[in-house]
């Protein structure tokens, strides 16, 4: 089988969203990243086989963004580029389909990422008042016109949120955040359990900052001339006494989850290089890791948080590894309510029986291992980009510290987990 390399990688800075536009669309927050990213290549941007970007919520003007992206980066017309969906993981989908081709031999040198502007999120009209516009411009003359507006419900005007719609469930009607509820009561997670793990998130990211250890960020100017240099939703002082007083937002009268102890909904795009080896030798390119093994798995969506064990275990399980055997591990921290329920579940013998066949728990993952430098609690989670944001920064972290292998994962909403397995090179 075709080995697929990582050559190089880089992002934009995760942008908090403000409940207002931010200042870059995705294709632009694509395009930085991926022409900056270019630049420092050996290969011109035409020399790619393809361009693949993931991405859960584009703008109605940026449909097939992958293929705008690339056009707007110099990749020219010969270069296909096209776009993946898989909610929380399109990033990481956009990565294995890169892989799928690449081990097939149907490419050999291409640019897989994730985007996402979710402050950008559309504020639609209800179907009301979409019934109403199109019986009032169906009116035949100006008085039926006028008719029409003088029965006009003042309640048609209250606005439908696309980002709330997006982050609710249809099959079993429940927010992302109420799926989070739910696995607190399985797994009796307490409220000082999530914010002690949101506080660490942001410690860790905060520290990791200050020591230039998030060095795969390329800085972004908007048209106001501001400059956008780093994730801007870490938080210095955050502390369990500031998050003890946010109210439970999902469930406001039993939960425990807040905006405090969840992800940032966010704005921020990421890519990788990814190459053969005949790339790596037409094009004399070093690599930086390769990306070894990938999983998808199914669960019940009002669960979907326990998405990456359902989808780590079948790998190590494939590749005879334990705990013992990867290095790191980066969990998407979409709550914090949802990587606890991971690190528990791996740990109870009745759910590894159940779920996994297995004779023991998984175990218990070393914090030390786990989300070394914070996590989407702190960084933020645009959710087309988180996908390939853990896989560059895990390998990044090995290299850093002479380690060698690594797991990546994400809930999926929907009741999906992704994995993918890295190895830095020798």
């Amino acid at each position: 089988m075709r080995r697929v390399f990582i050559v190089d990688g880089a992002r934009t800075p995760f942008l908090k969203a403000r409940n207002r536009p931010g200042p870059f669309a995705a294709a632009d927050l694509a395009t930085a990243a991926g022409a900056g990213l270019l630049s420092r290549q050996r290969f011109a941007p035409d020399q790619l086989d393809e361009v693949i970007l993931g991405c859960a919520s584009p703008s109605p003007d940026e449909v097939n963004i992958g293929r705008v992206v690339a056009l707007r980066m110099g990749c020219g017309h010969r270069v296909p580029g096209w776009t993946v969906m898989r909610n929380c993981a399109s990033g990481m989908q956009a990565l294995d389909s890169a892989v799928v081709n690449i081990r097939l031999g149907c490419s050999d040198l291409v640019l897989a990422g994730g985007v996402d502007a979710l402050s950008r999120a559309p504020v639609l009209f209800s179907d009301a008042m979409v019934r109403w516009l199109a019986d009032w411009h169906a009116a035949r003359s100006v008085a039926a016109r006028a008719a029409a507006l003088r029965r006009f419900p003042a309640r048609h005007l209250a606005p439908v949120l696309g980002i709330v719609k997006g982050l609710t469930d249809p099959v079993v009607g429940q927010s992302m955040g109420q799926t989070a509820e739910n696995l607190a009561h399985v797994f009796d997670i307490t409220r000082a359990d999530m914010d002690a793990y949101a506080v660490g998130s942001h410690m860790r990211a905060v520290a990791a900052r200050d020591a230039g250890r998030l060095d795969e960020i390329r800085a972004l100017i908007d048209c106001d001339g501001t400059l956008h240099a780093h994730d801007d939703g870490v938080r210095s002082d955050s502390s369990l006494e500031s998050l003890a007083r946010l109210k439970p937002f999902f469930d406001r009268t039993y939960g425990r989850v807040t905006p405090g102890n969840s992800s940032q909904i966010s704005d921020g795009a990421a890519w990788l290089v990814l190459a053969s080896e005949a790339a790596l030798e037409r094009h004399r390119l070093a690599p930086i890791g390769e990306i070894v093994d990938s999983q998808w798995a199914g669960l019940d969506p009002a669960q979907m948080g326990l998405g990456p064990i359902h989808a780590m275990t079948p790998i190590m399980q494939r590749r005879n590894l334990s705990l013992a055997d990867i290095d790191r591990f980066e969990i998407n921290e979409a709550f914090a309510a949802q990587v606890i329920a991971c690190l528990r579940a791996w740990d109870d013998e009745h759910y590894c029986r159940t779920h996994f066949g297995l004779e023991q728990p998984v175990g218990m993952i070393a914090g030390e291992r786990l989300n070394v430098d914070g996590g989407a609690i702190a960084l933020g989670h645009p959710v087309g980009a988180s996908g390939v944001r853990i896989v560059l920064h895990l390998l990044a972290t090995l290299r850093r510290d002479g380690l060698r292998r690594g797991l990546a994962s994400l809930c999926i909403g929907g009741g999906q987990g992704g994995a993918m397995l890295v190895e830095t090179i020798e």
